[in-house]
């Protein structure tokens, strides 16, 4: 099984969509999405017949950019990354960390796709898919985006953020995260995935300086009496209740994940703090006292 793994080798549990998969839900897009352009292209000759040859040729590129660049854009920005092929393949394209896609990924896709795709009849993208350990085409990479399997079997390693220590549930429901970059929260999901196998005053470190950069972009300290790594637990776990809400309708009381699948976090916690971690087993985190 092939996982996403980023560039300090952290697995992710995203597991990449293979070529065939991919090209599969392309054809089944661009036989729809050719099929409309024919049949809108058919009306607008028939109902402009009589306009001038420069008034036809303006028309047939708007149709062309609207159905054939735009459509598909619009599509993969309103259903966060399926589009009717990739739904029919069990296919979703998200985040280089995971997380849905908007609006601007969706464009750099759309645009790079009429050169990788259209212009080219997907040599472009097959031999950069080929390339790319990810399988990701151009477009990919200029977005920040890769397309992943959501059909993955059950009891097969993939193992789901757990939820926050109770004491913090729901504490940061009204924090702003607009203004933390994919970057940061990448960094913080890999930090939350290696915690076990860090040094407990490296950890530490680790968190303190992760949890000030979070906080620093959301315009709110760090709570007195909670530790970084339960902070940094509690805010990724919110974005994510917020990411599922938005992306599926999911009552937030659900603590539903997102469409992205790391391994367990385990708290960080100084050397001194080994004895309170006995107070709550497997909750990787001592509450404040």
């Amino acid at each position: 099984m092939s996982w996403l793994v980023t560039g300090d080798a952290v697995v992710l549990g995203l597991q990449p969509a293979k070529l065939p998969s991919r090209a599969l839900a392309l054809l089944i897009d661009l036989v729809v999405v050719w099929a409309v352009y024919i049949g809108l292209s058919v009306g607008v000759i028939a109902a402009t017949a009589s306009m001038d040859e420069a008034a036809s040729a303006a028309l047939s590129v708007g149709l062309f950019l609207l159905v054939l660049v735009g459509a598909p854009i619009a599509v993969e920005t309103l259903s966060h990354g399926r589009s009717l092929g990739k739904l029919a393949c069990g296919l979703r394209v998200v985040r280089d960390d995971g997380g849905p896609i908007r609006f601007r990924h969706a464009l750099v896709r759309g645009a790079m796709g009429v050169v990788e795709i259209m212009i080219t009849f997907g040599v472009v993208a097959c031999i950069a898919s080929l390339v790319s350990a990810r399988g990701r085409r151009i477009g990919d990479v200029f977005a920040g985006t890769l397309v992943v399997r959501e059909r993955v079997t059950a009891g097969r390693g993939v193992r789901a953020v757990p939820p926050p220590p109770p004491w913090l549930a729901g504490r940061f429901s009204g924090l702003d995260l607009s203004g933390v970059p994919d970057e940061l929260w990448l960094a913080v999901r890999q930090y939350l995935t290696r915690m076990g196998q860090l040094d407990a005053e490296v950890g530490w470190a680790v968190a303190e300086r992760l949890a000030g950069e979070l906080a620093g972009r959301t315009g709110a300290p760090v709570p007195h009496g909670v530790p970084p790594g339960a902070y940094l637990a509690a805010v990724v776990n919110e974005r994510q209740v917020r990411d599922a809400r938005r992306v599926f309708g999911v009552s937030a009381s659900t603590g539903l994940q997102e469409p992205v699948v790391v391994a367990p976090v385990v708290g960080a916690v100084r050397r001194d703090s080994v004895e309170q971690e006995s107070r709550g087993p497997g909750s990787g985190f001592a509450p404040p006292g």
